[in-house]
Parts: structure tokens; C-alpha cells; sequence
């Protein structure tokens, strides 16, 4: 039987255990001696996402972080903790002020973007007044267009005015 070049390269690639490209695993030996029950391991996804994603931590976690770092009196275990949770030191310096400031008030994350204004409630009223005032005015224009041009009929036909006067051309 003829082993074509492709099936040949997948034999080949079915013994490595490792990522693309020939390298060696990068997990730790502990995740790399699986059971022959157990299917080989199936490294992640190494794509880097477009739009990276913001880490958000909850007030209860910063403090539980807190007070194990608070906890921590041998040499390395603060570094041990901040390794293993994905932290840096920063992280720390600014929970703790948070922390200071008030405890769940300052932990909890601040919202991104504008501030929103404090809503007066007399500029929604003041608002509608102006819209009403308009709409008044170009009504009180178009009646006294109307009345402008009923005057004006009145003395070209020579017919009493409203108010019970004649005309100039009468008399």
C-alpha cells in the first residue's frame, strides 16, 4: 500500500504532542501525562481576539485578593498570589485606597464614558412652556393676518367695520 504525502505528514503529526509547527508543549508536565483512557489534550485557541475584552473584578473578589494578600508574611508568597490570580501590583495598590475610601462603595468599578447630568426638573417644564409660547405666537400671527386682511376687505367694499364705524368713504 502507497502512502501519499498528506496521510504520511498526518501519521507523522498524530504522534507530537504539541503545537503547530514542530514546537514543544507549552503546558505544564502535569497537563501533558494523560491517562489512555482520557483523549490527548487540545491546546487553545492561540488567535489574539480584535477588540481585547477589559477584565471587570467584583467588590467580593478584590477583598477576598485583599485580605489573602494581606495574609501573605513569607518571602514570594505575594508574588505566588499575584501569578496565580493574574494580578499585578498595581492592581493591589489601587483596591486598597478603594478600600480606604469606602469598602464596597470604593471597590465597586466605576462606569466608563461620560458622566450623565443630573436631571433638573424644571427644564422639562421649561422646555414645554417654550413650545407652547412658539406655537401661541404664530397662531396670534396668523389672526391678526386674518384680521389685517378682513379690515382691508372691509374698507375696499365699503362695509362697516366690527366695532359698528363707517367707513371714511360714507361720510
Amino acid at each position: 500500500m502507497e502512502v501519499t504525502g498528506s496521510s504520511r505528514k498526518e501519521e507523522d503529526q498524530g504522534d507530537m504532542t504539541g503545537t503547530e509547527g514542530g514546537r514543544g508543549p507549552t503546558a505544564a508536565p502535569a497537563a501533558s501525562a494523560t491517562s489512555a483512557d482520557s483523549p490527548p489534550a487540545v491546546p487553545s485557541d492561540p488567535e489574539v481576539l480584535e477588540k481585547p475584552v477589559r477584565r471587570r473584578f467584583s467588590a467580593e473578589y478584590k477583598l477576598r485578593i485583599l485580605e489573602e494578600a494581606d495574609r501573605c508574611s513569607e518571602s514570594g508568597g505575594l508574588g505566588a498570589l499575584l501569578r496565580r490570580e493574574g494580578l499585578y501590583s498595581s492592581h493591589l495598590t489601587t483596591w486598597r485606597r478603594q478600600r480606604e475610601e469606602g469598602i464596597l462603595g470604593g471597590l465597586t468599578p466605576k462606569k466608563r464614558g461620560r458622566k450623565a447630568r443630573a436631571k433638573n426638573p424644571l427644564e422639562e417644564e421649561n422646555r414645554r412652556l417654550r413650545r407652547e409660547t412658539q406655537r401661541l405666537a404664530a397662531k396670534l400671527k396668523q389672526a391678526e393676518t386674518i384680521i389685517d386682511v378682513q379690515k382691508k376687505l372691509c374698507e375696499a367694499l365699503g362695509l362697516p367695520t366690527a366695532r359698528g364705524e363707517t367707513s371714511d368713504n360714507e361720510e
